[in-house]
């Protein structure tokens, strides 16, 4: 035999010569819940390890990460149902919990990247992320309200503004708004390919948004589909977007393949809820190692052609990656 591929598998040192594709701790995202109150700092049930943290602990929990190497966070706030109403009004109170937090962080880590999240879905009644009337769930009246929630963000202090809805020419309304405010240097990640998918449970958990009625595939696409994602990227691409986003990671490694094969800017990936839990239940009982498959994950997720990969593992990653 001439070629003999198990040559360059023969050691370890040999093996990382060759080695293709690695992830890097700046390429992660790590998500992160807020909830009101002080000094508390809750874990989620069905998101060992993850917690909702007050201001003041989300604070420390970036501070420790920053020292890790993460500088990059999604915010996400659990919202108290009384504040919550059709119109998704609590999204851009410039007082509230997610507001304030923005503001914090960046008074105290201006050096870290925040990417907030434009969806009405955590303030909404509904439980949609959209504007329902009569059962349906309504396109161009709640971009409105995407476009006001996004310029409020940017206002203070985020980075990037992350439109999760799957309303269509949310982009282009955004970046308008955006630009028109003088925030021409805020970018936008857009969730271009958002599934309407099994694996968000956990995180609807965490945020108590689940909708009260009804689900999201009037929005959110079909799973079986895979030329759509074409169709959505190629919209997000025109108006505006700076990355473009597939949720879920793991179901749709052949998606992200696709987008990146097409754009020629940053794929984004969402390692969500229920791909965490998976792994950390399936360790917890013995069934796999842990860190060997969390590493594995990340890893078939920047192969496939994430640049940018938001993952609740990112603290444990860096803290592994730090350990070797």
């Amino acid at each position: 035999m001439i070629h003999r591929p198990r040559r360059n598998r023969k050691s370890g040192a040999v093996r990382g010569l060759v080695q293709e594709t690695s992830v890097s701790v700046s390429d992660l995202i790590f998500p992160l819940f807020l909830t009101e109150g002080k000094n508390t700092k809750t874990e989620i049930k069905s998101m060992p390890g993850t917690y909702r943290f007050t201001v003041d602990n989300l604070l420390k929990e970036i501070d420790a990460c920053m020292n890790l190497g993460v500088h990059s966070f999604a915010l996400f706030p659990n919202i108290a149902e009384a504040l919550k109403d059709k119109y998704a009004v609590e999204s851009y109170n410039e007082k509230g919990l997610y507001l304030r937090a923005i503001r914090e962080i960046k008074k105290e880590f201006p050096e870290s990247c925040i990417i907030s999240d434009v969806a009405m879905d955590p303030y909404s009644s509904d439980g949609h992320d959209g504007i329902v009337e009569n059962g349906e769930i309504l396109n161009d009246e709640t971009l409105e309200v995407l476009g006001q929630m996004a310029l409020v963000q940017a206002q203070s202090g985020s980075d990037i503004v992350a439109p999760s809805d799957m309303m269509d020419g949310r982009v282009g309304f955004i970046r308008d708004i955006l630009d028109d405010g003088g925030f021409t240097k805020v970018s936008i990640m857009a969730y271009t390919a958002k599934y309407a998918s099994a694996f968000y449970g956990p995180f609807r958990d965490a945020l108590e948004s689940a909708p009260k009625f009804g689900d999201k595939k009037t929005y959110q696409m079909d799973p079986a589909n895979q030329r759509e994602a074409l169709i959505e990227a190629e919209l997000d691409y025109s108006e505006g977007a700076d990355f473009l986003m597939v949720k879920p990671a793991l179901p749709y490694l052949d998606v992200i393949k696709l987008l990146k094969d097409n754009f020629d800017i940053p794929i984004a990936a969402f390692n969500v809820s229920g791909e965490y839990a998976m792994v950390k239940a399936a360790a917890a009982n013995g069934w796999i190692d842990g860190d060997k498959a969390m590493v594995e994950s990340l890893t078939s997720i920047k192969r496939a052609g994430a640049k940018v990969i938001l993952t609740y593992f990112a603290k444990e990653y860096a803290t592994y990656i730090r350990s070797k």
